[in-house]
């Protein structure tokens, strides 16, 4: 039975892979798409907190989480943290609102996979995660009704990350991640004209952008966690992302095109010319990405429940690039907090399975730092998961699976907003590479 329900999970991890469609919100159009969330599906089911860090876990928001304590409790003997396998995929259904009507579109996406190897008190982590999406589909119509521009975009940042985690002392662990970030992004634009009866014309103006992104960014984390009392545990984090550039290499072509009468789409192609953005200095540019800070802090009786927080920081209005710039967009300085925990009836029961299901929830507010027509695009999302227990009981490997519904954005000044639902699954694997000999 477990093993079926595993084949399941990488299954629909898998399609959701390939589908790769990783946003349908118009937002992903600013700047350089819409960011994913950089956590874990027991991350996200908590309403976002990463403050909770453990030794069968992944932690994808802090570093610090790759080092630890040798295990305690009666099946490991003191014994090495396990090695931490974990991949994830993600499933958004969004209603799309606006002053003059609604529409629903949904996309799939792989969100991450990732290892990390126990090595004494040092830990090492590396993986690969989407980092930002564009996918969107837009019309600008008239007062009569009729589309005078076509929007469309895909693509999107991944980014590949290697670091290391430090046990400094009982209660004290630091961690660093190195992150190469690359992909690209592609927008067109179809400039639709019509006749003086009304009727579309035969050829039509298509502009096609594409960026080719690059680059390195660094993130540390820090991790503190005591006793306060017999039963009470203390957990503190902070994490610090310095800003840092990309490098975009930029082409942009005009084409004359010829499109379906009905349905708009593209046909045949007549002519292209390729623009000249050396001659605008716009050929080679450089992103900034913005510096991050967050801070968490928790209570918790170890192996039963946690509540936390976490309040996250970016500079969100350093963010620039040329070749992405627009009259009615603006970025201002961005913050999210976030409060959630776990519940546990009998992680160590020895009967009953449901008293080993580990159960959460949070919720979250998020200014995201967009700003358009003056408007600021917020977000507030409630999330609730579940972790399954898998496998071997000893090494403690769960499936988790978490729903979230959210809002983001408003319908003030003729903008859109997103009513999502995201249905997310993951399998945290553990492992025993390493294990010490009892006896000779």
């Amino acid at each position: 039975m477990i093993k079926r329900f595993i084949v399941i999970c990488i299954t629909i991890i898998g399609s959701a892979a390939f589908a790769q469609q990783g946003t349908s919100s118009p937002y992903s159009f600013y700047g350089i798409g819409s960011l994913k969330f950089k956590g874990t599906v027991e991350n996200q089911s908590m309403g976002g907190i990463g403050v909770y860090l453990d030794s069968i876990h992944f932690n994808l928001k802090n570093p610090a989480s790759y080092a630890g304590n040798p295990l305690e409790g009666p099946y490991f003997n003191g014994e090495s943290r396990p090695v931490k396998f974990t991949v994830a995929g993600t499933m958004t259904s969004t209603t799309l609102k606006s002053n003059s009507g609604e529409e629903t579109a949904g996309s799939a996406i792989f969100d991450y996979l990732a290892v990390s190897v126990p090595i004494g008190k040092f830990g090492v982590g590396f993986g690969l995660l989407p980092f930002t999406s564009v996918g969107y589909g837009l019309d600008d119509i008239n007062d009569d009704g009729n589309i005078v521009n076509r929007y469309g975009g895909e693509g999107g940042l991944n980014r590949v990350f290697a670091g290391f985690g430090y046990q400094i002392t009982e209660k004290l662990s630091f961690g660093m991640d190195f992150n190469y970030n690359f992909g690209n992004i592609q927008n067109d634009a179809l400039e639709v004209q019509y006749t003086s009866d009304g009727d579309i014309v035969q050829y039509q103006t298509r502009e096609y952008n594409r960026s080719d992104l690059s680059g390195l960014n660094l993130n540390f984390g820090l991790n503190y966690k005591t006793m306060v009392s017999d039963k009470l545990e203390l957990s503190a984090t902070a994490t610090f992302a310095p800003g840092s550039k990309l490098n975009s290499n930029n082409e942009r072509e005009y084409a004359t095109v010829t499109v379906d009468a009905t349905t708009l789409e593209t046909t045949a192609t007549s002519s292209t010319i390729e623009f000249d953005l050396e001659a605008v200095n716009l050929k080679n540019t450089k992103l900034t990405l913005p510096a991050t800070v967050s801070f968490g802090i928790g209570l918790g009786d170890p192996k039963s429940w946690f509540v936390g927080t976490e309040y996250t920081f970016q500079n969100s209005s350093d963010f620039s690039n040329p070749i992405f710039s627009n009259q009615i967009s603006s970025f201002e300085n961005s913050s999210k907090i976030a409060v959630g925990g776990f519940y546990i009836p009998d992680y160590n029961a020895f009967s009953g399975y449901y008293n080993r299901i580990v159960y959460r929830a949070g919720v979250h507010f998020e200014n995201t730092g967009l700003v358009i027509k003056d408007e600021s695009i917020n977000e507030f999302g409630i999330s609730f998961g579940l972790g399954l227990p898998v496998g071997n009981r000893s090494i403690f490997s769960n499936a988790n699976l978490g729903l979230e519904f959210g809002k983001r954005g408003t319908t003030n000044q003729n903008l859109i907003q997103e009513n999502f639902i995201n249905f997310n699954l993951s399998l945290s694997l553990n492992s025993r590479w390493f294990e010490q000999r009892k006896y000779n």
